[in-house]
């Protein structure tokens, strides 16, 4: 049974950008990769096996949003990345290590990372072009 979003994240979901949506995406199969590690620890099975699952949901969803035809040879190395991420997922739920979640946490940092380094630079480059273009049309 899912429970339901309370509502400020509700409203935190609804009122975000595409980008914004995204980050929050990766912080969730990240959060959930890492709580499935330490139910691992814990030798949690069930613990281990809900969260690998909640993780591979997000990379699955992940993978599904990419757009081939505008994405070109970005969207095929991230689909790449994420058959990669669901394999290591799905090795660590089955022989119960844990070194494939690492892998899997170290990659999902990175592209989270690198998503939300792109989507600053690019929102302060729409900024500066909108100065200009405003500072142009006073002219």
């Amino acid at each position: 049974m899912r429970t339901p979003l309370n509502p400020y994240q509700n409203t935190q979901v609804t009122t975000a950008t595409p980008e914004k949506i995204l980050i929050m995406l990766y912080d969730g199969a990240i959060k959930f990769t890492l709580l499935a590690q330490e139910r691992m620890k814990q030798k949690d099975l069930a613990g281990k096996g809900l969260y690998i699952g909640k993780a591979m949901a997000i990379v699955n969803e992940l993978m599904a949003t990419l757009n081939h035809e505008i994405g070109g040879t970005v969207a095929v190395d991230l689909e790449r990345l994420y058959v990669y991420l669901i394999n290591e997922f799905t090795s660590a739920n089955i022989n119960n290590e844990l070194v494939p979640l690492e892998n899997a946490h170290k990659i999902l940092v990175m592209l989270r990372d690198t998503w939300k380094d792109a989507t600053e630079i690019w929102y302060q480059e729409r900024s500066e072009m909108r100065a200009e273009q405003r500072a142009s049309s006073v002219r």
